[in-house]
């Protein structure tokens, strides 16, 4: 059996019964054991096939199977942030590496009820944190084709086995551009959701107001097909929107009225220190939709400048309330010793030890900030300028449907090159960080290859619940220019 570069071929193969469903998972499985590329942190072996098994007497029972259950049989990877009942969730994380989800994520509950097969959970960043998946408590994540180069972060493991066939489709995170930097890393789509399309109950949290969940695949409509299915208010998290979700994936396959489409061109994100071969490719890009007939227009995003700066405090102050809970009391692991400590603060001690340097630095830095008489002067700040950057967003939308422009300076850079400098590698989401901060949704879709293959990912930014204009755009885009 050879790998799938869309659902649609394994939908037709088990209607023609050319393999069944406990075949591909086996198929998958086999590929994830095999693989060096660190992706997978859990093999949920046995439950995904019982799961096959209960797809494979739908499919053979019910002729009209595919039409009640959309993503039957579709193999699906996990980020190790999202509970699933019975399965541990560890955040790539010493501090939870035994812990077991008592229940499953709203989103990962009704991919599953759709018929999706859970493979099992993927690496990342510890707690999320992280541009390049290099600070996973468990190990790296191996880049998909480059081995040398990081898959970026933080949900690096959902990129990598979307990139190395180890699932067909993955679910990943998103706080300040963790879906849409690995994604263009790794040569995939990855899409960040409309901020409250999709429900973050039982998704464990890293900056509440910027988590969003999002699907990694190797087609905007395979994701589109999964961000539609997950979508929608859920009663269990009070920030999930009421919002009609429409039908998107069917929806983005209507003919594209290019001549009416105006493509928003940000000079803030066109600066010196954006790699040529970056650059090159967008603007190849953008002279692609203007040659269907679509208008460019130049605009400005002037408090992008502060983008970074503002979500590291934003960011940050939220991790350190967050993450408090894990105490050893509430939640986390108990290290050896730490009953035996002689007074609180040694217990604590030992027990928060377990948390990665780059955790301890936000978890400092956060507290910092919320700190008595610093309040005012970094948080309070921050969440004005976070107004004003959204304010420039809905400005420009007043002018322009979508907004183009590069995810990263560069592309996927080579592993412990930023070790040693984490606000250099901070940079790396200067392009991506406004759109998180503005609840946007946005998109990453590959758009070309430096000379050594590696992959270089156009964003797509899109106004307030806009999901399908942006999803139709990338889909005419990846469909019409390189598959004719």
């Amino acid at each position: 059996m050879n790998s799938f570069s869309k659902f649609s071929e394994i939908r037709e193969g088990y209607r023609s019964k050319k393999f069944s469903p406990v075949e591909v998972t086996q198929f998958y499985l086999d590929q994830i054991k095999k693989s060096k590329h660190n992706a997978y942190l859990d093999i949920c072996e046995d439950r995904v096939l019982d799961q096959a098994k209960k797809v494979e007497k739908i499919i053979f029972s019910d002729k009209d199977a595919f039409e009640k259950y959309p993503l039957l049989g579709m193999p699906m990877g996990i980020k190790d942030l999202l509970n699933i009942d019975g399965v541990k969730t560890t955040c790539a994380s010493k501090m939870l590496e035994n812990y077991v989800a008592p229940y499953t994520a709203t989103c990962v509950e009704r991919l599953e009820k759709a018929g999706a097969l859970s493979l099992g959970k993927l690496n990342l960043d510890e707690f999320a944190m992280g541009s390049s998946n290099e600070n996973s408590a468990f190990g790296p994540v191996e880049h998909p084709t480059h081995p040398e180069r990081v898959p970026g972060g933080s949900s690096g493991g959902s990129a990598t086995a979307v990139g190395a066939d180890l699932c067909l489709t993955s679910l990943g995170t998103d706080t300040g551009g963790s879906i849409r930097l690995p994604a263009s890393f790794c040569g995939v789509v990855g899409y960040k959701p409309t901020y409250g399309r999709v429900s973050r109950f039982g998704v464990v949290a890293f900056a509440s107001s910027l988590d969003q969940v999002g699907p990694f695949a190797k087609t905007v409509e395979d994701a589109a097909l999964v961000a539609e299915v997950m979508s929608g208010k859920d009663i269990y998290d009070s920030t999930s929107s009421s919002e009609s979700v429409g039908a998107w994936s069917s929806e983005i396959s209507k003919p594209m009225d290019w001549k009416s489409l105006k493509v928003g061109v940000p000079k803030e994100y066109f600066v010196e220190g954006v790699e040529d071969s970056v650059r090159k490719s967008v603007e190849e890009s953008l002279r692609w939709f203007e040659s269907k007939g679509a208008t460019l227009v130049d605009i400005s995003l002037p408090h992008t400048e502060y983008a970074v700066s503002t979500y590291y405090v934003v960011a940050v102050s939220e991790a350190s309330s967050n993450l408090a809970r894990f105490d050893g009391v509430r939640f986390g692991t108990r290290p050896d010793g730490a009953n035996e400590s002689a007074t609180l603060d040694e217990f604590y001690e030992k027990v928060r030890s377990q948390f990665g340097a780059e955790v301890k630095r936000r978890i400092i830095l956060g507290t910092y900030a919320l700190s008595s008489g610093y309040y005012d002067a970094y948080y309070s700040k921050a969440c004005k300028v976070r107004r004003l950057i959204r304010n420039d967003f809905d400005e420009a939308f007043k002018k322009v449907d979508v907004i183009a422009g590069p995810v990263a300076p560069t592309v996927a850079f080579k592993r412990g090159a930023m070790l040693e400098n984490p606000l250099q590698m901070y940079l790396m989401d200067i392009f991506t960080i406004p759109a998180s901060l503005s609840g946007l949704p946005a998109l990453s879709v590959p758009c070309g290859t430096q000379e050594d293959g590696l992959s270089i990912g156009l964003h797509l930014i899109g106004s307030p619940f806009a999901d399908e204009k942006v999803l139709k755009v990338a889909h005419h885009f990846q469909k019409e220019r390189y598959h004719g």
